[in-house]
This record gives structure tokens, C-alpha cells and sequence, in this order.
């Protein structure tokens, strides 16, 4: 996933909110002395993957925002003529009270609003991770610069698509130089969201953790949290994430679904009732993925002829063709292939057809295995084992 999309993602994330009929009216009262017939926008959550886009202008130095929220619900503001970037956008927790804000106009990120106490909180976890982020700078310029160079590089002749593709596996590589930094960070998270049961910001913050966290683990911190805080908006997201983990997980029947594969055929997971299967959660795009498919390959050689299947399902609803591309290069296509569901238009996302809503699939590559009755036995990443964890059950199973 690009740096773009990263980023439109994870706000869509943040401003997801609870729609419920006992909404309570804000104000934002705001100070730009020096932004004056500038636009300020504001975006914030109303759920069910809907947001309300709110629009000023600066006028004698002051603008002001009117809305309505069921509790606190995370947003953020942005000056209008300036690309959606992590630098160009002020992350704000709204609340149905009077507040007050000062935009930098230098910095919008470092803009000061008040009056939001779930806000204060916000902010005093920033400003834990300031000195981390810093010491991040140069290699976010570094691997920026890499990005660049791989979006020029993919726009050049078809006969560099080799040096490309090594390019894009070698910046991927290049993301191990975070990790240490990232472990920091993921502490300070840790250690607040256990300190702060009662915050909804440690609700908000576990709907990025748990794709790093077992279903026990996530289980664990959930029942932590007071009543408050599970009947939040972002309580009841991490309750649901947790729901579709549990879904996914061994002991659970596998969710049945039916999707036209990648020849238009009909596909249904009912049909391989009696044999073993394996659902592959992977995407064109996902470098990993790709790496693993050769052992994937050897994989269902070795069990394919004792009632072993495969099904890939891609991440890939956008671009079909990259998706065909990639089984076709990887030479996958000796298992069957379908696409996951996600649809998007006008910014309105359907998950109503989502395969992997029923999993509770969060990062790629995860694999689930399915015995002949139906039930899930395995769950290899996101919340599961390792490649190393499937060969030793695959064994097992078929004792070879």
C-alpha cells in the first residue's frame, strides 16, 4: 500500500463514529489572524463508513464550526488548496461542548484546540512519541525519495518492469529500519491503553493493534475497558473487529461464500466440502505475498493428490488486471482464484460482499485452513502462526 493510500485509509479509520439517534451539537470557535478568505475544511465520522465534510472561510481573522456528535469522535481539519498529507492535516478530537482552536499557519499540525478533553489526551500521546518521530525524520526523507523514484521508475518502458519490481521489494525490505521505532512507539501505546481502561482514546488506539495482537490478547484488553469506553463508538468497532477474528479463528465453522473466480466460473466454498482447504488472503501489491508463493507452490504439490486444495483470495477489487497478472507471473493459477468483494465508489465503501470481513483478515499474507467438515483448524497470520506453524499442521493432517 502507498504512502496516498495509507494515509486516506487510516483517516477513514479515524473518523469513524457510532450513528445514533441522541446526537449532541459542538462548536468550534477559530482563530487564523492570518489565513483571511482562506477555506478551512473539517472532516469527521458519522459511521457506517459515511463522513461529514464542513467548509469556512476565514473572515477578520476568525472562523467557526457547528455540527453534531454522538460522543467523542475523531476528525480533522485542513486548509483548503493544500494536498491531504500527514503533514497538512490537524487530527482533533470533537466532543458536544464549546471549543476553541488556533491554526499555525506555518504548521496546520501544530495548531492548539482546547475545550476537548479526550482531545487533551490525544495530544499528551503525541507528544510522548515527538522526540521518536524526530528521530524518524531522516528516514522518512530517505524512504520517501525511494517512493519517488519507484512511481518514476513504473511509469518507464515495459523492458524495466524487472528493475522495478526489485525496486519496489528492496524499499519494502527498507522498512525493517522502522522497526526499532516503531517497537517504541508501540510500547508508549501498550502501556497507555493499560493505564487508561477509561479512555476512549485507548479504545481508538486498539483498532490499529489488534492486527498485531492474538485473539486472547485482544479479548484480554477489550474486557479491560470500562462500560464507558465499550459503548463508545470506537468501543464497539474493537468489539466487532474481535467478533470476526473469533470468526476466523480454529473451532469455528468457515464462513461459506460464492464468487465468480477468476474465469468467471462460480466458485463456491460449499463444493470442497471433504477435502482440506486453504485460504489464501493475498494481493498483487503485497510483496510478501508474492515471496511466499513459491512455498506455496510446493505446498499443494506435495498434498494436492491427497485431497488438498487451495483457494486464493485477492485484495485486488480495484485492478483486476494486476491481479490476473500476478496469479498469471507467479504461475498460482493451478489453484482456484477469486476476489475478496470490497467495493468502493463516490467514497462510499461496500463490504457487503467482503469475504474477508468474515475472517477478520487485517494484515496480508493470512491463511486459513478448513478440515472436510467445514470447521477452521488453522489461522496462519494476523492474529495467527507462522509458514513454519502451517507445514508442521499440513503434516500432521496428512502425515507426510
Amino acid at each position: 500500500m502507498n504512502t496516498s493510500n495509507k494515509f486516506i485509509a487510516l483517516m477513514a479509520v479515524m473518523m469513524t463514529s457510532l450513528t445514533v439517534s441522541a446526537q449532541k451539537k459542538f462548536v468550534i470557535n477559530g482563530l487564523a489572524p492570518e489565513l483571511n478568505g482562506k477555506y478551512v475544511h473539517l472532516s469527521y465520522g458519522t459511521g457506517n463508513d459515511n463522513q461529514i465534510k464542513d467548509s469556512v472561510v476565514v473572515a477578520n481573522g476568525k472562523f467557526k464550526f457547528t455540527g453534531a456528535v454522538a460522543g467523542p469522535t475523531f476528525g480533522y481539519i485542513s486548509l483548503g488548496g493544500q494536498a491531504l498529507s500527514f503533514d497538512n492535516i490537524f487530527s482533533v478530537v470533537l466532543e458536544p461542548t464549546t471549543m476553541k482552536m488556533t491554526l499555525d499557519p506555518d504548521s496546520i499540525n501544530k495548531s492548539i484546540l482546547t475545550g476537548s478533553k479526550e482531545n487533551d489526551k490525544l495530544k499528551s500521546l503525541d507528544e510522548q512519541k515527538a522526540p521518536i518521530n524526530k528521530a524518524m525524520e531522516p528516514l522518512r526523507a530517505e524512504y520517501q525519495k525511494r517512493n519517488e523514484e519507484y512511481a518514476k521508475a513504473s511509469k518507464t518502458l515495459k523492458e524495466m518492469e524487472k528493475k522495478v519490481e526489485a525496486m519496489k521489494i528492496d524499499n519494502y525490505a527498507f522498512r525493517d529500519k522502522f522497526e526499532p521505532f516503531q517497537k517504541q512507539q508501540e510500547e508508549i501505546d501498550r502501556d497507555f491503553i493499560a493505564k487508561n481502561p477509561q479512555s476512549i482514546v485507548s479504545a481508538y488506539l486498539m483498532r490499529f493493534k489488534i492486527s498485531g495482537m492474538t485473539l486472547a490478547e485482544a479479548e484480554k484488553v477489550y474486557h479491560s475497558f470500562t462500560s464507558d469506553v465499550k459503548n463508545s463508538s470506537y468501543g464497539k468497532e474493537v468489539f466487532d473487529e474481535i467478533k470476526k477474528m473469533r470468526s476466523g479463528s480454529p473451532g469455528n465453522p468457515a464462513y461459506v461464500f460464492s464468487k465468480p473466480d477468476i474465469d468467471g466460473k462460480p466458485l463456491s466454498l460449499a463444493d470442497y466440502r471433504g477435502k482440506y482447504v486453504l485460504l489464501d488472503f493475498w494481493a498483487s501489491w503485497c510483496v510478501p505475498c508474492r515471496q511466499g508463493n513459491p512455498h506455496l507452490i510446493s505446498v499443494y504439490n506435495k498434498y494436492k493428490d491427497a485431497g488438498f486444495e487451495i483457494i486464493g483470495i485477492s485484495d485486488d477489487d480495484r485492478n483486476e488486471a494486476a491481479w490476473k497478472k500476478a496469479v498469471e507471473q507467479d504461475q498460482i493459477q493451478i489453484w482456484k482464484h477469486v476476489l475478496r468483494g470490497l467495493k468502493m465508489e463516490n467514497n462510499v465503501i461496500d463490504r457487503s460482499q467482503d469475504i474477508s470481513e468474515h475472517y477478520g483478515i487485517h494484515t496480508l499474507p493470512t491463511k486459513i485452513l478448513i478440515d472436510p467438515q467445514g470447521v477452521i483448524i488453522g489461522r496462519y497470520g494476523s492474529g495467527g502462526g507462522s509458514d513454519a506453524d502451517l507445514d508442521a499442521k499440513l503434516n500432521a493432517v496428512f502425515g507426510k
